[in-house]
């Protein structure tokens, strides 16, 4: 209590408030210029404006393009009577296809793939040596035998650049 009768430190509480002061104007002013910007033609804009959350593909999109892609691997009316059936899926392109399938070995299958959208895809597939390809999104199925299967056949598919859509892919036995 002593030290606030001093004349000395009361003086110097003053020189304290007023640099606090001028310290925190400075700073207000910094943070309003450094949270806004003028463009060239003198009009604010906000400096990170917040993305827009609309989707590049709506959900009636998406099921369209799903049953583009089940149509054209003839899934949306699969009978396995033939028992040639393996196994068959849909993916995002965004998402792309990592699938890794069991075989029987030595067996002979077609694996289809299918990509409709916009854009292309890249097809990997890997038996022995990884078979590279790309595909257009364009809802025209290609096709890849299988000869002497392996017992895992590694399919993967990426989307490329600016593409987007619905991948889709069966693999059957061939009929002996």
């Amino acid at each position: 209590m002593a030290l606030l009768g001093n004349p000395d430190m009361i003086h110097g509480l003053r020189h304290s408030r007023r640099g606090a002061v001028l310290v925190a104007s400075i700073l207000s002013a910094a943070l309003i210029v450094g949270c806004s910007s003028e463009d060239e033609d003198g009009s604010r804009k906000a400096k990170d404006p917040k993305p827009s959350a609309t989707p590049s593909v709506t959900s009636d999109q998406t099921k369209a393009l799903e049953k583009k892609a089940e149509k054209a691997l003839r899934l949306d009316n699969a009978d396995d009577t033939d028992g040639l059936f393996v196994e068959a899926g849909l993916e995002r392109v965004s998402d792309g296809i990592h699938t890794r399938s069991t075989l029987a070995n030595g067996k002979s299958y077609t694996l289809a793939v299918v990509c409709s959208g916009v854009g292309k895809v890249r097809l990997t597939v890997t038996t022995k040596r990884p078979v590279r390809q790309t595909v257009e999104c364009d809802s025209v199925p290609v096709r890849q035998r299988i000869t002497d299967a392996p017992e895992h056949l590694e399919t993967d598919v990426d989307g490329l650049a600016g593409s987007s859509g619905i991948i889709g892919w069966r693999i059957d036995e061939l009929a002996k």
